[in-house]
């Protein structure tokens, strides 16, 4: 039985093998660490970096998310009712330059004021809300007027305006009423626009049947002198005087003078008043 002895190598234990001297175990070279530099430029500008962006973040949510008072209702408000402060509340909503509230600060401005149009509770209060005195009066009524351009004034329509409506038929005499704008509407393609006026009740089925025929023309009203109250809405334009009548005893224009002719000569003498004139020169 044999047994099998493995074979040692070479150098192994410090020896000398046969035929050849010992080889050493591979070393690796040591590592040295160096210390990095710091450059205190590129920490600044990454610190300056971070700060910048930090505050403009800042600033975009402020602009963005800025909240202001405003004035809004509190309960429904109708056409026409006087607001008082139980009507109004603060609400706070993101700034926006497309929106035109009344601030908060003006509120005591906004009390006294009329509602120009139906007011619901919640909605937020605009300067276009709000109304010196009503454009409306009681007895009135609103008449829609459609008239092109060529039956409109040069000068663009505004609310609150006193205009002078006439009616011109084929045949006939005109007529004209008075009339307050409430409210104009935009162009149409064809050119037309409807404007909103006010006038007497008795006179809007009159006004309407006017507008229906389209012989219509729309005036401005003269401005009233200071101190004159202007025309009520629906008045009919006053209708020229009347000459005055002669004063008594004194002949009318073109009625000739007692004594005189119509051609201004005397008149003649009567037949019988020769004769008595010839009788009486014969007696004497």
């Amino acid at each position: 039985m044999s047994v099998a002895v493995p074979e040692q190598p070479q150098g192994q234990g410090g020896g000398k093998g046969k035929g050849g001297k010992g080889r050493a175990a591979p070393h690796a070279p040591a590592r040295t660490l160096r210390a990095r530099r710091r450059r205190p430029a590129v920490l600044a500008m990454s610190i300056a970096l971070i700060a910048a962006g930090g505050l403009g973040g800042a600033v975009l949510y402020n602009s963005t998310g800025q909240r202001v008072a405003v004035l809004a209702l509190a309960r429904d408000v109708p056409y026409g009712q006087v607001i008082t402060d139980d009507d109004l509340v603060v609400a706070r909503i993101a700034s926006d330059p497309a929106l035109r509230p009344v601030s908060a600060q003006d509120r005591s401005g906004a009390i006294g004021l009329r509602a120009a149009t139906d007011l619901k509770r919640g909605a937020m209060l605009t300067k276009g809300d709000l109304a010196q005195s009503l454009a409306v009066q009681p007895g009135q009524i609103i008449v829609g007027v459609a008239a092109h351009r060529s039956q409109l004034p040069a000068s663009r329509l505004q609310p609150g305006m006193q205009v002078v409506i006439v009616y011109t038929p084929d045949n006939g005499r005109a007529d004209s009423l008075t009339a307050t704008v409430i409210t104009v509407g935009r162009p149409d393609t064809d050119g037309s626009v409807v404007t909103d006026v006010a006038v007497g009740t008795a006179d809007g089925s009159r006004l309407a049947q006017w507008v229906a025929s389209g012989r219509i023309q729309v005036l401005l009203a003269p401005r009233a002198a200071a101190g004159d109250a202007p025309p009520a809405a629906g008045a009919s334009t006053p209708a020229p005087a009347a000459p005055a009548s002669p004063a008594a005893g004194t002949p009318a224009p073109g009625t000739p003078a007692p004594g005189t002719s119509a051609a201004g000569a005397p008149p003649a003498a009567s037949p019988s008043a020769g004769a008595s004139r010839s009788a009486g020169a014969g007696g004497a």
